[in-house]
């Protein structure tokens, strides 16, 4: 099977989110806002691995829960990856000084006994999406920050309706479902409808089809 991750339409990705994001923000700009909550402090730990992965940039600080949610999530994104691939080797990324967001840049493996590249910040390709999606299986908040690494915040996984949830949701289905004229609610008539576990499985999904991985 041919691995070779194909590149995306620049324009499509950004007008497919751009629209998904406008119909969300008109929804809710009728809606109060919620009022900010303060989240306690939780212990910090040292880490200077993902999974087995190396952060390049060094150890971190981060907080233990978050962690383990991080571990949880590599080790998903490899166990749903190509089996020419490795298990990521190398991972670049910081966290911010709160040490409960964490902004990803590369994921590095080996195949065929040499080093590759197969998510890089600011590249877009499926493969890109295929990440994002991994990062929504596992965290509420995830954004693309300047230069295109994927920013995530800790916290239960699940469908909330965030601007960012929907855009990903029409960009997916678009570049990766083929549903060019997919709207906001495309996402779930993939899996199910209204399953409880229809955002996991249209994430994991949409994982593997960015990966081709695909059954």
């Amino acid at each position: 099977m041919n691995y070779r991750i194909p590149a995306l339409s620049r324009r499509r990705v950004l007008v497919g989110a751009a629209a998904a994001s406008a119909a969300t923000a008109a929804g809710a700009s009728t809606a109060h806002a919620a009022p900010p909550t303060t989240r306690p402090a939780q212990p910090q730990v040292s880490r200077g691995r993902i999974a087995g992965a190396r952060l390049t940039g060094g150890p971190v600080r981060v907080e233990a829960d978050f962690a383990d949610r991080l571990d949880d999530w590599l080790a998903f994104w490899s166990a749903n990856s190509p089996r020419r691939w490795s298990s990521p080797v190398e991972v670049d990324g910081e966290t911010d000084a709160t040490g409960a967001a964490f902004t990803l840049r590369a994921i590095r493996v080996v195949r065929d006994d040499q080093p590759i590249e197969v998510f890089t910040a600011g590249r877009v390709d499926a493969a890109h999406l295929a990440t994002l999606a991994s990062l929504h299986h596992h965290f509420p908040l995830v954004g693309v920050v300047a230069g295109g690494g994927l920013r995530v915040t800790d916290g239960p996984a699940g469908f909330t309706g965030s601007p960012e949830q929907v855009a990903f949701g029409v960009t997916a289905c678009r570049e990766l479902w083929g549903l060019r004229t997919a709207g906001p609610a495309a996402w779930r008539e993939q899996v199910g409808g209204r399953r409880a576990d229809a955002w996991a499985a249209f994430t994991r999904e949409s994982l593997r089809r960015g990966l081709r991985t695909e059954a």
